[in-house]
């Protein structure tokens, strides 16, 4: 997508569409009141008649209008004008690029960055914008036969600024921007996949190909046998049940020499059955959703590599099936992992933590200065936080401060839980040094504190996305979350944020 800048008036824009706002009471963005002026009243008309609405989201294409070069004005409602914040901005942008996505328009010019947004400037608006625009052109249409839907043809989108200044500030919203939709787009399509394709061996070919296509990234993939030498016995319990084998994915990304690295450990069960402990059968297909974890720390790999950040970023992701089979991990099993830590296996629908704590473990030798683990790992989380928010834990309170402040940036909002002992008591064992579950009560934070058991010694957060990074229903698909959240964290760590 190309971007470009400008303080020029909406009504002197000759490109296919240009995107105003209107909100209630019929108070007219700072766009809208320039077309306005230029038809000679034509929108405020048309809002006095009913035919314009400044309902949050909703948009009507208007054409032709007299005194205007563009052919096309998209006026979309912007609401309640004291509530106009980052989320109404967002939504009323996503309202209009549907509106137009399936009009030839091939340029658009955004004014909506004129308004005063709540608590931003012009580079998150530059950067929402570019995010919107692609999340709006996202189709995933791989598996689907015959004549396929038609894309926008979208490839040129202008920024209208308040003063010349913003230029650059603006513009690099809009690059930041282009790169995490594209993290999301890799995340979304991963995730999106049937698992009978999305398999762990697919995880490591793409993970391999993003090393291919980008300078300072490197990719390794451990097997098996490579994993049984290194003691990982926790993650090969999990994909003992089937044929497909497992696969540890390392990829190193290296922009800022000398320096330690970030370290990302991804969840990647690809199909998540429950194993012997069975799930029930309705909404078992979205169980190839269980490896967003991994979608998104590739995903946000992808972002940073795109904009070659001055940092040093490692990316571990253990890849399984957890199907039954007479080879499965049975209930009172127990087994070691590679800490040299014994679990006993009290249900084996809790795998998500059990090859966790190996790849925990393996990224201890990175000597990283922060190490995160991403996981649809609890129901518990949605339960707790629905699907709106990502479960935030960590072993240092600031570092939890840090991803609730990038989630706040990036309108990709977390939460924080607590971790403490009296949660990690309930994971007691009388057989070995802990089981893998500690009954219903506080189930993400005791999920969390399992986890704790193998970072002693190390800066630690746990980010349990089991409740945003999906959708259900008739929308059901992977969100993308949370490479917004995690690439804002980023940005903000390596100061390249402006």
């Amino acid at each position: 997508m190309k971007y470009f800048t400008t303080t020029s008036k909406a009504s002197r824009r000759a490109v296919d569409c240009v995107l105003v706002g209107i909100y209630e009471r019929g108070r007219l963005s700072a766009g809208a009141a320039d077309i306005d002026a230029a038809s000679k009243g034509t929108l405020t008309r048309l809002f006095k008649s009913g035919d314009l609405s400044a309902k949050l989201g909703h948009c009507s294409i208007l054409t032709d209008l007299p005194g205007v070069r563009s052919p096309r004005i998209a006026v979309v409602g912007l609401g309640k004008f004291s509530d106009f914040g980052v989320k109404q901005f967002r939504r009323s942008l996503t309202g209009a690029l549907r509106a137009i996505s399936h009009r030839k328009c091939a340029q658009i010019f955004n004014t909506l960055t004129l308004e005063k947004v709540a608590d931003t400037d012009a580079y998150y608006l530059a950067r929402h914008t570019a995010q919107g625009v692609n999340e709006a052109s996202y189709r995933f249409t791989a598996m689907k036969s015959g004549r396929k839907p038609p894309v926008m043809r979208l490839n040129t989108v202008g920024l209208a600024l308040v003063k010349r200044g913003d230029a650059a500030r603006s513009l690099r919203g809009a690059e930041h921007g282009d790169a995490i939709a594209a993290g999301m787009t890799l995340a979304r399509d991963l995730g999106n996949l049937p698992a009978n394709v999305c398999t762990p061996s697919h995880l490591a070919r793409t993970a391999q190909r993003l090393a291919r296509e980008h300078r300072n990234l490197q990719t390794r993939i451990l097997n098996e046998a490579a994993m049984k030498r290194l003691g990982m016995h926790s993650l090969l319990s999990v994909t003992a049940g089937t044929d497909e084998p497992a696969k540890l994915i390392v990829m190193q990304y290296k922009g800022a020499p000398g320096k330690k690295p970030v370290v990302l450990v991804g969840k990647g069960v690809t199909f998540d059955s429950g194993g012997i402990s069975l799930k029930p059968g309705p909404g078992m297909d979205e169980m190839k959703f269980d490896m967003c974890g991994a979608a998104g720390v590739m995903g946000t790999m992808l972002a940073v590599a795109k904009l070659q950040l001055p940092i040093n970023l490692n990316v571990v992701v253990p890849a399984v099936e957890n199907l039954p089979s007479g080879r499965a991990t049975k209930p009172g099993d127990i087994i070691k992992s590679m800490s040299g830590k014994t679990i006993e296996i009290l249900n084996t629908d809790a795998e998500g933590r059990l090859i966790l704590c190996d790849a925990l473990t393996y990224s201890r030798r990175f000597k990283p200065e922060v190490l995160v683990d991403v996981a649809t790992l609890t129901g518990a989380c949605v339960i707790a936080l629905g699907h709106h928010r990502t479960a935030v834990m960590s072993n240092d309170d600031g570092l939890a401060s840090e991803f609730v402040a990038a989630g706040i940036g990036a309108d990709d909002r977390g939460w924080q839980l607590p971790l403490a002992e009296e949660y990690a008591d309930q994971l007691k064992s009388n057989f070995a040094d802990f089981a893998n579950v500690g009954g219903r009560d506080g189930g993400a934070i005791t999920a969390g504190c399992f986890l704790g058991k193998f970072t002693d010694g190390m800066k630690w957060a746990h980010l349990d996305i089991a409740g945003t990074a999906w959708t259900s229903g008739k929308q059901k698909g992977a969100s993308g979350r949370p490479v917004p959240m995690l690439t804002e964290f980023l940005l903000s760590r390596c100061g390249a944020l402006p």
